[in-house]
């Protein structure tokens, strides 16, 4: 048979049933539609969620954390083959807090092409103070253009001008929330307490909001020189690197790495913020779960109407048999059948997607604590257009083929006879 015929029998057979047929199209095209659709809506939330903190996040901090000594004295004074020491309620050591050559380790660091950006940070304890009460709080002491290139720090900063930071001695930018607490607005001073005790005043120059309360009402943000001279510390004091990367799945390693080379505690991003990545996880694993349902379903009701199809037609597939068709023939006319539908029925329901999804991403989303979202998510992934037209192909095919290997089978002398 030659395959032009094939396709001639086909279309004819497809037009003698076009209402099923539109049927079966409308079915894969709402199928891919919404598999679409679910996926670029749930995938834009993930991208939301995770980068209210996987986007504020150094990939690897390198710090010294407070910890209590593992070699203690008395374990250098016993035979550990014969003797067992339980030691409790160890008191940590009295370690420093800053990163003792700082600024040769950020040289090195620029300088390795894992490595996208890396700047150093100033954590410090404070206490606003509020009349007569004293309000937890944690001072950021950043460098300000690079906490914009690296975190996309002036995103966030929702009130004032994030330059102010660095060109204003004396100032901050506190959180949003902590900033509402203490009744102040941009210009007015504010003072802080030290750890040590100390009393200083600080001018406000914005605020910002990450999304996040528990952050919202305790950090805050000064210039590094700021922060310094509130700890009384020198311009080489740092308690923090903070590390991009180019491929943050390189994170766990490149920080052991660093721990180790260094000799500091390293935190790379997976480790912590783990809950972060199960969660978008299982959402992205409902979204394609609902979605292949959807596409099995559209299966389910081509396959039904092509064994109605076959069934109607015995005549014709018992014509074509007694006429010289062989039953590959007749399987080559029902898949074509199955894989037009999948083809015009994917094809439309990935333009229809991708129309929904763009109409869902231009209606607005406006909440105060998501500042720099202003219209619903949505991801546009190529990868999901991929798989929506491959599985709409693939789903239509099996749900063709076993009708058009009935068909193939079919005796035209029994069904002749019987007639």
């Amino acid at each position: 048979m030659k395959i032009n015929l094939g396709f001639e029998i086909a279309k004819s057979l497809l037009l003698a049933r076009w209402r099923q047929t539109l049927v079966a199209a409308i079915g894969v095209t709402f199928s891919i539609t919404m598999f679409i659709t679910l996926l670029g809506f749930m995938n834009g939330l993930n991208d939301l969620l995770d980068g209210l903190i996987l986007n504020r996040t150094p990939h690897i901090k390198l710090y010294n954390d407070i910890k209590a000594n593992e070699n203690q004295p008395i374990n250098q004074k016993i035979d550990s083959n014969k003797q067992y020491n339980f030691i409790s309620s160890i008191k940590p050591n009295s370690i420093r807090l800053n990163i003792y050559n700082a600024k040769p380790i950020l040289n090195y660091l620029k300088n390795d092409k894992r490595i996208l950006g890396a700047t150093p940070k100033v954590s410090a304890q404070v206490f606003y103070n509020v009349g007569q009460i004293d309000i937890n709080g944690v001072i950021n002491g950043v460098d300000v253009e690079q906490e914009k290139k690296l975190f996309a720090f002036n995103d966030y900063v929702v009130e004032g001008n994030y330059k102010d930071l660095s060109e204003i001695p004396n100032s901050i930018i506190l959180g949003k929330i902590a900033g509402e607490k203490m009744l102040v607005s941009i210009g007015d001073l504010i003072q802080i307490t030290t750890a040590k005790g100390e009393r200083i005043k600080l001018k406000v120059v914005g605020f910002f909001q990450s999304g996040l309360q528990d952050i919202d009402k305790v950090q805050s943000y000064c210039s590094l020189a700021t922060t310094q001279k509130l700890l009384g510390v020198s311009n080489s004091y740092f308690t923090d690197i903070q590390i991009k990367l180019n491929d943050i799945n390189l994170a766990p390693e490149i920080a052991k790495e660093f721990g180790n080379k260094f000799e500091l505690d390293a935190l790379d991003i997976q480790t912590a913020n783990s809950q972060f990545e199960t969660g978008s996880f299982v959402r992205t694993l409902i979204s394609y779960a609902v979605g292949i349902t959807l596409l099995i379903v559209a299966g389910f009701g081509i396959y039904n109407i092509l064994n109605m199809m076959i069934y109607e037609k015995m005549d014709s597939i018992a014509i074509l048999k007694a006429t010289g068709f062989s039953g590959n023939d007749v399987k080559f006319i029902f898949l074509s059948i199955a894989l037009t539908i999948g083809i015009i029925g994917g094809t439309s329901g990935l333009f229809f997607g991708f129309a929904l999804s763009t109409l869902i991403d231009q209606i607005p989303f406006n909440t105060a604590a998501l500042p720099t979202i202003k219209t619903y998510p949505v991801s546009y992934d190529l990868i999901y257009y991929l798989i929506g037209g491959l599985f709409s192909i693939v789903t239509t095919y099996l749900a063709g083929l076993f009708p058009a290997r009935r068909a193939s089978k079919i005796d035209p002398v029994i069904i002749i006879r019987g007639k």
